[in-house]
């Protein structure tokens, strides 16, 4: 991050919409993340659920997120869980620290909804980002959703 300013997330409109939909992480990563367009489209049909927001630095866009809130996890009422759902740096912008504020962000928003927990899922191998998560304090609860890994970080 750099340090005349400090990062922020913005929500997404229709000044910042191409911004958003220009985020492409590195190749190579695409298959372990969807892009933005997808994001967006989801986002649309779960309003209420999704809450995406773009990654914005001294001016610049440098990341996109999407977490959700109060999801029905099963399906089934049986479960309701918020978090992570998509993480998307730029290119660019990796090893930068805004994944980092990215995970933060999201936990403040739970913490102020009156959450204590944060989901995330990832897809598993040497190249997916397990390592990110894992050291930023989420571990894997033993669940699996699709053939991704679940992790959870407490927030409390």
């Amino acid at each position: 991050m750099t340090t005349a300013s400090a990062p922020r997330l913005e929500e997404i409109t229709a000044e910042n919409l191409d911004a958003a939909l220009g985020i492409r992480v590195r190749p190579g990563q695409e298959h372990a993340v969807a892009p933005v367009v997808k994001s967006l489209a989801e986002a649309y049909v779960h309003p209420g659920v999704a809450w995406p927001r773009l990654i914005v630095d001294d001016g610049r866009p440098v990341g996109f997120l999407m977490a959700f809130f109060d999801i029905d996890w099963y399906e089934d009422g049986s479960v309701r869980r918020s978090g992570l759902w998509r993480l998307n740096v730029a290119a660019g912008e990796q090893g930068r620290g805004y994944g980092r504020f990215a995970v933060e962000s999201v936990a403040a928003e739970i913490r102020r909804r009156g959450g204590t927990r944060l989901y995330v899922t990832w897809h598993p191998g040497p190249d997916g980002p397990e390592n990110f998560y894992l050291g930023l304090g989420f571990h894997k609860n033993g669940e699996t959703s699709g053939d991704q890994t679940v992790g959870v970080l407490e927030l409390t």
